[in-house]
């Protein structure tokens, strides 16, 4: 089936929007039964509208085919999300407006089938701020921005996995599992990954990285739905459900 685009600026009328959120949908091949949501980073404060050019957002692509490839056949459909603008932008955090808008799009289509959410750096920070919409059942933030005015009580009742690599220098692998430690009695589950060797832009290891994040999301839409997802692909999750320490994983 042919992917699918549109953006909020495609609702209202004509010139009404600046600047708008955009997604692309790439649609199962079989009955949907859930709905992955996937987020790009971004900056502090830009105002500076978001581009396909730009490397946040392109570096999300991987990821989203990557879900795709594999959840399609189970009935996952897969929603990737262009920003407005680059920026998190202070109190006006404007990256959770866009967020929330696909949100109310995935309900309007599939207002019954559980959502995943998979953001890198801002786009963890903007996952794990979305994750009390009703229909979220999961989260994989990677080297996400946290600290410690981070909200939790959004991922009460989710399964969370927070993957960071011990050479970021962008954001803080400490902050990271300072949060993880946080949402250990809110969470439904938390698992808290080092990425060894590996540094914020995640060129080291990157195909872990990609194949981690999928087979957990789809370990948890397996569980929720029954999804006939091939187990070859969900190996990576089980290797990371079965260490000892939940915090304490190493790859």
């Amino acid at each position: 089936m042919a992917k699918e685009r549109f953006s909020e600026a495609d609702e209202k009328t004509a010139g009404a929007m600046v600047h708008a959120p955009e997604v692309m949908i790439r649609p199962a091949s079989a009955a949907v039964r859930g709905v992955a949501l996937v987020l790009h980073g971004g900056r502090a404060n830009s105002f500076e509208p978001v581009r396909s050019r730009h490397l946040s957002p392109a570096r999300m692509i991987p990821f989203a085919r990557l879900l795709s490839v594999w959840g399609s056949p189970a009935g996952l459909e897969t929603w990737n999300l262009r920003n407005r603008v680059r920026g998190w932008n202070g109190e006006e955090m404007s990256p959770l407006h866009d967020a929330r808008w696909a949100l109310e799009r995935i309900h309007d289509r599939h207002p019954d089938v559980p959502v995943y959410l998979l953001g890198h750096s801002m786009g963890g920070l903007t996952a794990l701020c979305t994750a009390d919409d009703p229909q979220v059942r999961a989260v994989v933030a990677l080297a996400p921005w946290v600290d410690s005015t981070t909200p939790v009580q959004q991922v009460a009742g989710r399964r969370v996995l927070i993957v960071h690599g011990d050479r970021d220098r962008w954001t803080s692998p400490r902050q990271s599992q300072r949060y993880a430690q946080r949402i250990q009695h809110i969470a439904d589950d938390v698992r808290y990954v080092t990425m060894t060797g590996a540094g914020h832009f995640m060129l080291s290891k990157l195909p872990l990285w990609h194949e981690l994040s999928a087979s957990y999301l789809l370990d948890s839409f397996a569980r929720d739905t029954g999804a006939p997802v091939n187990p070859r692909h969900l190996r990576r999750a089980a290797d990371v459900l079965a260490q000892p320490s939940p915090l304490g994983g190493t790859l």
